[in-house]
């Protein structure tokens, strides 16, 4: 009998260890205010989809400063706040990583930080100024609303016509 109550309390404590913190998956809006109240609270980017794109983009010029987001575990960079135009063009990207299984994909991050960094500087160069948000927010507006079909517009690196990169 003690053999098969430690093992409960053993099962019972190992499971309860490896659960993590869940938030249902948000529409754009809550996601939004969540990001702006500061009450998002999942480690990971939410499940959206490429039907969610264009909510996603009403937002990209925003200027609000966030500091609550999530962020990814393998970077070395510390990202104290962000503007949320460039989370959710970063968030956007993710939705594209995803659909096309991109090889910079960890977890749903698309890349380490939601930062751009200079596509040909020599050594990275991250860049946060404002130019740059307006030239990203810019491109991928442009960028969804192409004339190519979804299949190849997809694909597309929305700033790939630009100087900029995901960092």
């Amino acid at each position: 009998m003690k053999i098969l109550l430690r093992s409960f309390i053993l099962v019972t404590l190992f499971g309860l260890l490896g659960c993590e913190k869940h938030t249902d998956n948000p529409d754009v809006d809550t996601y939004i205010d969540q990001l702006i109240s500061g009450t998002y609270e999942s480690f990971d980017l939410p499940e959206f989809n490429t039907a969610d794109i264009s909510a996603l983009l009403e937002y990209r010029n925003e200027t609000t400063i966030i500091t609550n987001f999530p962020r990814n575990p393998i970077s070395s960079f510390w990202q104290q706040e962000c503007k949320l135009g460039m989370f959710v063009l970063w968030t956007v990207e993710s939705i594209r990583a995803v659909e096309t299984n991109s090889k910079f994909l960890i977890g749903r991050f698309p890349s380490q930080n939601p930062v751009l960094a200079l596509r040909d500087a020599p050594e990275l160069q991250i860049v946060f100024d404002d130019q740059s948000h307006k030239k990203a927010a810019s491109a991928y507006y442009d960028w969804w609303n192409s004339i190519h079909l979804f299949k190849d517009k997809i694909k597309i690196d929305p700033l790939g016509k630009t100087k900029y990169k995901w960092h």
